[in-house]
């Protein structure tokens, strides 16, 4: 007997094959049949009508954060309402294990990097995960059975620099004993199921102490190290970041990525590849790198995002706006100490330089203050400018477009929320997106869920961008983009029998409408642990999410099922090797 029969849906398979109409059955979390319409003579347990509806595999995300909401919150919301069925977490060499035992102060120290370089809530961190593990297996292990997704991760090499070094691991270099223990800590994280390595050197990330943290203080050769043992391991991975992510690589870090990715024989992926006409230079230098890789046994996949992804900022709190080159010793001072300087003329002309200057990279585009929309205010002098955009209110004030910003977050103390309209919504820079999704190394991926929660909502990405594909700017077609979405992430992670509707197959499926489906507008809510607000947005034309057969979503609700599976490398992953 099946457990459920999908009948009359119009199956995208994740190929991109044409579609087609069949019935699916699902027994014991795999799909034991497709058949053509009314075909099917085996009982089911349950079984709906999905005629006029399409049924594709469950997206995958490539990168994300859900690494502690998953402890609190096992569905992955907003992901999985929008479709996500497995979640890549652990980037950016940033995670939650391991910890040393000798050192309880380590678990605090991560939750403090973990609130300021990824923007998630400090009392959410505190109240909302356990904190009852010390290996990388132990987490994985306190994980397992408990998520309604399924989740995989990598190991963060801030974690092994701190377990090891301590301290030291800021701003120190290991001795060659302390690589030998990260080393074989790393090995044991491997083994427990870990996809392979991420790590940064992003001059953006700092910890809770403002600190570069601790994998920026690595030498290329303890990189290469680490990447060599990645080659260890069957179905693992490389995640990095460099400064150059943001606008355009140096020479030194194409030489790295390629070097890193050639020792391990692994796919490095790294993020996020923004597109813009009014750079055109910006995707073919990126682009070489991936170029560089092929020619030397390795491989370097840009992750990029297919919409324009809500984001707000704040003169009050840390934001994008802290990482623009000398604003960031602004914005950090006391609020009547901010304002004053804010409002001082020399002030703004200086800060506005640099926001222009070529070493502000793609944090120039910050800068067209006219283009900020002005989201909830707190004063009565605002009453009115919620919903406005600056360049209207300016020219009515006769002020330049910061000066007029700055005097609206000073009526607020600073606690003025703006939303910036996107420099590149252009048709060119549309068109040049299409172009750029057709190269080989460049991916969808990139939402950042799981993080920066009160600032971004990336999470959408798949719903925004398959109803625009069907009802918008229809860049792609139906098929391709649900590849782009499924199988693609699928083949990058070698994740086993997952990213296709086909017989035998894991039965992650999604079931929408095609005429409706959508991501509503994100909106602030408060309900994180401690009443800590995040960004969400509803899941529009979603009927059912179904994760190992399971049905986790209905029409945008959680089930309260959590049939979710920690995937383990090698378990779970296959090699892609690139040699």
């Amino acid at each position: 007997m099946l457990d459920h029969l999908i009948r009359s849906a119009t199956v995208v398979d994740g190929t991109g094959a044409p579609a087609y109409v069949a019935d699916v059955g699902i027994r014991d979390g795999r799909i034991a049949l497709i058949a053509a319409p009314g075909t099917v003579d085996e009982e089911a347990t349950t079984s709906e009508d999905a005629a006029g509806l399409i049924l594709t595999p469950g997206f995958v995300d490539p990168h994300t954060h859900y690494d502690a909401q998953l402890f609190w919150d096992p569905y992955a919301t907003p992901s999985m309402n929008h479709g996500v069925t497995t979640v890549a977490g652990g980037n950016c060499g940033f995670t939650l294990a391991p910890l040393n035992p000798d050192r309880p102060e380590d678990a605090d120290y991560t939750r403090r990097m973990m609130s300021k370089v990824e923007g998630m809530s400090l009392v959410a961190l505190e109240e909302g995960a356990p904190w009852n593990w010390h290996t990388f297996g132990e987490y994985l292990d306190a994980l397992e059975g408990r998520i309604a997704v399924n989740a995989g991760f990598m190991v963060g090499h801030c974690a092994l620099r701190r377990h090891v070094m301590g301290p030291d691991a800021v701003g120190g270099r290991p001795t060659p004993e302390q690589l030998d223990q990260m080393l074989g800590l790393f090995h044991d994280a491997m083994a427990a199921g870990a996809w392979g390595l991420s790590t940064t050197q992003s001059s953006t990330h700092s910890d809770g102490d403002g600190k570069p943290v601790a994998s920026r203080h690595a030498q290329p050769e303890e990189l290469l190290a680490l990447s060599k043992a990645v080659a260890e391991h069957e179905g693992t991975q490389l995640e990095a970041i460099v400064a150059g992510c943001l606008d355009q690589f140096a020479d030194e870090e194409i030489d790295l990525f390629v070097e890193m990715s050639a020792a391990a024989g692994r796919p490095l992926n790294w993020n996020v590849l923004t597109i813009d006409a009014s750079v055109p230079e910006r995707v073919p230098r990126q682009l070489e790198a991936s170029e560089r890789a092929r020619k030397s046994g390795g491989r370097i996949v840009a992750l990029t995002m297919p919409i324009l992804t809500p984001m707000n900022m704040s003169l009050g709190t840390f934001c994008a706006l802290n990482l623009i080159p000398g604003w960031g010793e602004i914005l950090s001072l006391p609020v009547p100490e901010r304002i004053a300087k804010l409002r001082d003329a020399d002030v703004r002309a200086e800060m506005l330089r640099r926001a222009d200057s070529k070493e502000a990279g793609v944090f120039r585009r910050l800068a067209a203050f006219g283009r900020y929309a002005i989201g909830d205010t707190y004063s009565r002098e605002n009453d009115g400018l919620s919903g406005r955009v600056v360049k209207d209110i300016a020219a009515e004030r006769g002020q330049d477009a910061f000066h007029c910003l700055v005097e609206i977050c000073a009526n607020d103390q600073l606690r003025t929320v703006l939303w910036p309209m996107p420099t590149d919504n252009d048709p060119a820079s549309w068109e040049l997106r299409q172009q750029t999704w057709q190269h080989e190394d460049v991916m969808l991926g990139g939402s950042d869920a799981g993080a920066h929660l009160d600032r971004m909502c990336g999470a959408p990405y798949t719903t925004r961008f398959i109803g625009d594909c069907l009802r918008g700017r229809k860049l792609v077609g139906l098929e391709e983009a649900v590849k782009m979405l499924t199988d693609d992430p699928a083949q990058l992670f070698g994740l086993r029998e997952r990213g296709r509707v086909r017989e035998g197959w894991h039965a992650d499926l999604v079931l929408f409408d095609p005429e409706r489906i959508e991501a509503g507008p994100a909106t602030l809510v408060h309900d994180l642990p401690g009443g800590s607000p995040r960004l969400d947005a509803k899941a529009i034309g979603i009927v059912s999410v179904r994760v190992n057969g399971i049905e986790t979503i209905r029409d945008d609700r959680v089930t309260g099922a959590v049939p979710g599976t920690v995937l383990r490398s090698g378990r779970d992953t296959k090699t892609v090797s690139t040699k």
